[in-house]
C-alpha cells in the first residue's frame, strides 16, 4: 500500500476546491448570456448541481463509476461512501479521490443546462439531473477511468474530454431537441443581458480548470506541472485564432466570442492535457478555434435552440481534443503511448471508438430518462410562464428589483 503523500494530498485538497468553484462560475458564464429576466434560474441551474448531483454521487455514483465491476458499472461498494476512509487510494486519502471525482460529475451535470436554460421547469430538472448522474455520467466514467472497457481497450481521457464535455454535449443536444426551441427563437432578438459577467464567469473557470487538468494527475509532480501548462497555453491559442475569424468576418472581436474561445480551448486540452507537449497543446488550442465557431454558426442557421450552444463549444471542441490526443500524444511526455502523428496509427482509431461509444450511449440513454420524467411532470415551462421569466415563476425573485411589489404582480400573472 503506497504512502499517504502531503504534497500530493496538499495539492488534490486545493485542485478540489478549484474544481468546486467551476459550477458557480459556469453559473455565472451561462446567467450573463440569458435575459435578465431568466438570470437566477440560470444560475441555478448550476448552483444546485452542487447539491443534488453531489449527494447523488456519494450515495451511489461514485461506487458506481470506481468500484470493482464488469467493463461497463462498477460495483455497490462504495455506495453511501461505505469503505471509504483515509486509508490510501495512490498517494492521497481515499475520501479525497471520491470528492475530487464528485466535482466533476457535478459540473457535467451542470453544463446540460445551457441548452435548456429559459424554458425547462425546474422540478423536473431537478430530477433529470440526479438521474442523469447516476444512469449517463457515472458509467461512462467507469468506461474510461474506473476499469471499464474503454480504458482496457487503451483510450486516453486524461481529465475529461469523453467523461465530461463530449458527455454533456451529447444529452443537452437531446434534450434541447425534446424540449423544442424557446417561444422566441428565430422571432426575435434574444442578447446576453450582463456580459461582464459572462467573462467573470470565464475568468473563473479558466482558474479552477488548472485544478480539473493539473489534478487529474494526482500528485504534485512533474505529469500535474504539464497539464497545468498546457491548460495555459491552448485556450491562448484559440482566443488568438478565433479573435482573428472575427474580424475577417465582422470586423470586431466580441466578449462574448472571447469568452467562448477561452472555453473552446480549455475543453479541447482537456483529454489531452498529460498526453501531450506545450507545443501540441496550443496546436489543438488553434485547430479547435475554426471547428467551434463555424459549428457555431451552422447552429444558428438551424432549428436547434441550443440556447448557448452546448454542442458547438463541448461537443465540437471535446471531439477535437480527443481525436487531436490519438494524433499527438507523445510517449516521453507521458509514458503512456504515442499517437498517429509518433507512429500509433491504431490509437486515432480507439480515440474515434471512445467519442462514437460516448455520444450514443449518452445520447440514448438521456432520451429515455427524459421519456420517463415526463409520464410525471411537464418538463416545459408553459409560453406564459416563459413570457413572465422563470425567476419568478419557478423561485419567486428577481435578479434585478423593478420597484416593491413587482414579484407579487407577476406572481399573480403567473
Amino acid at each position: 500500500m503506497t504512502a499517504i503523500s502531503p504534497a500530493d494530498t496538499a495539492w488534490m485538497l486545493i485542485a478540489t476546491a478549484m474544481v468546486l468553484v467551476m459550477t458557480p462560475a459556469v453559473g455565472f458564464f451561462y446567467g450573463g448570456m440569458v435575459r435578465a429576466k431568466n438570470t437566477l434560474n440560470t444560475m441555478m441551474m448550476s448552483y444546485v448541481a452542487l447539491g443534488f448531483v453531489g449527494i447523488a454521487w456519494a450515495f451511489i455514483g461514485y461506487s458506481l463509476a470506481f468500484s470493482e465491476g464488469g467493463g461497463l458499472i462498477g460495483g455497490l461498494r462504495f455506495s453511501f461512501l461505505n469503505s471509504v476512509g483515509i486509508e490510501p487510494h495512490g498517494s492521497i486519502p481515499h475520501i479525497l479521490f471520491a470528492s475530487y471525482q464528485g466535482t466533476f460529475a457535478v459540473i457535467t451535470a451542470a453544463l446540460i443546462s445551457g441548452a435548456i436554460v429559459e424554458r425547462m421547469r425546474f422540478g423536473p430538472y431537478l430530477t433529470f439531473i440526479t438521474l442523469w448522474s447516476i444512469v449517463v455520467y457515472a458509467p461512462i466514467a467507469h468506461w474510461v477511468w474506473g476499469g471499464g472497457w474503454l480504458g482496457k481497450l487503451g483510450a486516453l481521457d486524461f481529465a475529461g474530454g469523453t467523461v465530461v464535455h463530449i458527455n454533456a454535449a451529447a444529452a443537452a443536444f437531446v434534450v434541447a431537441l425534446v424540449l423544442g426551441a424557446r417561444k422566441d427563437y428565430a422571432r426575435q432578438a434574444i442578447v446576453p443581458q450582463n456580459v461582464p459577467f459572462t467573462l467573470l464567469g470565464t475568468g473563473l473557470a479558466w482558474f479552477g480548470w488548472f485544478g480539473f487538468n493539473g489534478g487529474s494527475a494526482f500528485g504534485a509532480n512533474s505529469l500535474a506541472a504539464l497539464a497545468f501548462s498546457n491548460t495555459m497555453f491552448a485556450p491562448m491559442a484559440t482566443l488568438v485564432v478565433w479573435s482573428l475569424l472575427d474580424l475577417m468576418r465582422t470586423r470586431k472581436t466580441t466578449a462574448i466570442g472571447a469568452a467562448t474561445a477561452i472555453v473552446v480551448g480549455l475543453v479541447a486540452i482537456t483529454p489531452a492535457a498529460g498526453f501531450v507537449s506545450p507545443l501540441s497543446a496550443i496546436v489543438i488550442g488553434a485547430i479547435a478555434a475554426p471547428a467551434s465557431y463555424f459549428a457555431l454558426l451552422w447552429r444558428a442557421r438551424t432549428r436547434l435552440d441550443d440556447s448557448l450552444d452546448v454542442v458547438s463549444a463541448h461537443g465540437v471542441g471535446g471531439i477535437v481534443g480527443a481525436l487531436l490526443t490519438g494524433v499527438l500524444a507523445e510517449k516521453s511526455w507521458n509514458g503512456v503511448g504515442d499517437g498517429a502523428m509518433f507512429g500509433n496509427m491504431r490509437q486515432l482509431g480507439i480515440q474515434g471508438v471512445a467519442v462514437i461509444a460516448t455520444i450514443v450511449y449518452s445520447a440514448a440513454a438521456t432520451f429515455v430518462i427524459l421519456k420517463v420524467i415526463a409520464l410525471v411532470f411537464n418538463l416545459r415551462a408553459s409560453v406564459k410562464e416563459e413570457g413572465i421569466g422563470l425567476d419568478v415563476t419557478q423561485h419567486g425573485e428577481e435578479a434585478y428589483s423593478r420597484g416593491e411589489g413587482a414579484i407579487l404582480v407577476h406572481a399573480d400573472r403567473s
